[in-house]
């Protein structure tokens, strides 16, 4: 797994519990793979949380998947954000 600063791995973590980033934007962020971001969560979260977590990730309500998503979202950020850089989103 790639190392990686507490503060970059909150952010992950933020990111993975949202159901609408898809795993493939932590990817293009901060180059983890799905497999490893569910490490960290199960490294970093307690047990419950993660298993809470995962039955999220996997139920239908989540659009943790790609393939899960309307085809019509063809983005990983918001149309309003203008640029992400160093975890600080920049805004209109």
């Amino acid at each position: 797994m790639k190392a990686l600063t507490e503060r970059e791995q909150d952010r992950i973590i933020e990111m993975a519990w949202e159901d609408r980033t898809p795993f493939e934007a932590i990817h293009h962020q901060f180059g983890l793979p799905e497999k490893e971001v569910i490490q960290l969560m199960r490294k970093t979260l307690k047990s419950s949380s993660f298993k809470l977590w995962r039955k999220r990730v996997n139920s239908g309500v989540s659009q943790k998947h790609l393939k899960k998503r309307n085809e019509d979202i063809d983005r990983f950020k918001c149309s309003m954000q203008r640029q992400i850089t160093g975890n600080k989103i920049s805004k209109r």
